[in-house]
Order: structure tokens, then C-alpha cells, then sequence
């Protein structure tokens, strides 16, 4: 039974700091000790969407196991930092400690929050007030939004921080009006010559175009309070369902799908739509 064990759960985490310490020593394993932070990453963001799955798919024991290997890519940034002479896992920690107690006076101060909206309202002031700060050292607002990130999630948080200044839409229609703008410039772009000298400028439009829209999007989901991240997720899960069901049905036909006609598809896409 999880938990059960008589060692405490610092003690737990310290051993895994331990190992990960001694798998970057000296001899240590020749993989990990040959990782840097920027060979790291992709196993952060492919661990992070694993703990989504796990959730979308409410497998609890799956994602205590995922839980824990997201804290691995944690503590191995950490040791690296560590042996990089920037800070320890002790910095880190103290970091989201101190971020707790600062955003959150209602619990750990004298300040009064009843419900969830006033949580919210008060954490986004703090927050607020602590970027102002940050952003005293910093060459323009955006420098803090990174760039390495997955582009939705880079173009949402772009567009709550200059929503945050006042650089905004005044109403969800206005920015769902803009959108039907950008998909009338996404038709002019379409329109261009295709003739070989003109390829590569018609390219570069429909990219710019696509990329407006898709930014447009973003916004109108932060104007609906949606999560754009989480709303595609659900839907590429949807898509794949009833896509394996209209796979399923041509199988029971004795059909593949490179056999089957668009028509057929569409009328098993159909059915399956129903069935969801």
C-alpha cells in the first residue's frame, strides 16, 4: 500500500535527489551523465503530456507513476544546475514555498477570500504586482513568455499578458469579427498565382495567415475561458474514437480503409458521430 512505508516523504524525495546525484557522478551512468539541459527537454514536455493522458484517461494508479517521473525531470535540471554552480533543488523548493505563502494571504496572512472568483482575483493581483517587478529588469513585456514552449500554449500566455495592460478586444464578438476577417485574408491568400516564381511568396502567405488565425483562436478561447490546450486534446481524443470506429465498421466489411470510398467513410463517420 503506497504510504504505508515508515519512511517519510522527505526522505523519499531526498533518496531520489541521492540517485540522481550518483547517476551523474563520476561513476555514475554514461547516459545520464552525458545529458545537458537542452537534451533534456524534450523528455520534460513528452513526461508532461504522459501525466495528461493519464488524467484524461482517470487511470490514478498510472499517473502516480507519471507523477514521478515528471519529478525525476525536475530533480535532474536540479542536479545539473547543481553541478553548474546556478542553485540546488533546495532553491527551487524554497522558491514555490515562499510563492505559496506570498499567494495566498487568505490562508497563511490577515486578508479574507471567501470563494474560488475571489482566490483567483486576489492570486492574478499578487502575480501582477510581482511581474511589474520582474519586468523593471526586462527589455519589453514579452521577454518572459518562452520561447521554446509549444506554440498554443506560448500564444496564450501572450495574449493574457497584454490582455493584462489593456491590449485587448472589448468583447468575445469583436474578436470572433476578427477572426471572419482573417479567414477572408486566408481566402485572398489562397487566390494568389501559382505560377513557379510566385510558389514560395504564396507559401509564406497562407503560412502568415494560418498562423493569424490560429492566434485569433487562442484569444477567443481566453475571452470564453477555455483552455485552447486542453479543448484541442479532448477533441484530437474525440476524433480518434470515432475514427476507429469507421475503422472497426470497414474491418466487420471486410474493407481496409485504403478500399473504402470518401462516401463510405463519411456515412460510417456519421454513424459513429451518433453513437458518441
Amino acid at each position: 500500500m503506497p504510504g504505508s512505508s515508515e519512511t517519510s516523504t522527505g526522505e523519499r524525495f531526498q533518496r531520489l535527489v541521492e540517485l540522481m546525484a550518483r547517476l551523474r557522478g563520476p561513476d555514475g551512468c554514461p547516459w545520464d551523465r552525458a545529458q545537458t539541459f537542452d537534451t533534456i527537454k524534450p523528455y520534460t514536455l513528452e513526461e508532461v503530456y504522459e501525466v495528461l493522458d493519464t488524467i484524461d484517461a482517470r487511470d490514478w494508479p498510472a499517473l502516480a507513476e507519471e507523477l514521478g517521473d515528471l519529478m525525476l525531470q525536475c530533480v535532474f535540471y536540479a542536479q545539473m544546475a547543481k553541478e553548474a554552480g546556478y542553485f540546488t533543488i533546495d532553491d527551487s523548493l524554497d522558491a514555490i514555498n515562499e510563492k505559496l505563502l506570498r499567494r495566498h494571504p487568505h490562508v497563511f496572512g490577515a486578508a479574507e477570500a471567501e470563494t474560488p472568483e475571489d482566490v483567483k482575483k486576489r492570486w492574478d493581483e499578487i502575480k501582477a504586482a510581482e511581474l511589474e517587478e520582474k519586468n523593471r529588469a526586462r527589455e519589453t513585456l514579452l521577454d518572459g513568455v518562452s520561447r521554446s514552449q509549444p506554440a498554443l500554449a506560448e500564444a496564450t500566455q501572450i495574449s493574457k499578458k497584454v490582455a493584462a495592460v489593456g491590449f485587448d478586444w472589448e468583447t468575445t464578438d469583436h474578436v470572433i469579427e476578427k477572426l471572419h476577417e482573417e479567414l477572408d485574408e486566408l481566402a485572398q491568400a489562397r487566390r494568389k498565382p501559382r505560377e513557379a516564381g510566385a510558389a514560395g511568396e504564396r507559401a509564406e502567405a497562407l503560412e502568415e495567415e494560418i498562423g493569424d488565425i490560429l492566434f485569433v483562436i487562442v484569444n477567443i478561447a481566453r475571452h470564453l475561458k477555455v483552455d485552447p490546450e486542453q479543448a484541442l486534446r479532448k477533441m484530437n481524443a474525440k476524433f480518434r474514437r470515432r475514427f476507429a470506429r469507421v475503422e472497426r465498421r470497414l474491418s466487420e466489411q471486410g474493407k481496409s480503409l485504403q478500399e473504402a470510398s470518401l462516401e463510405e467513410m463519411e456515412a460510417l463517420w456519421e454513424e459513429a458521430k451518433r453513437e458518441t
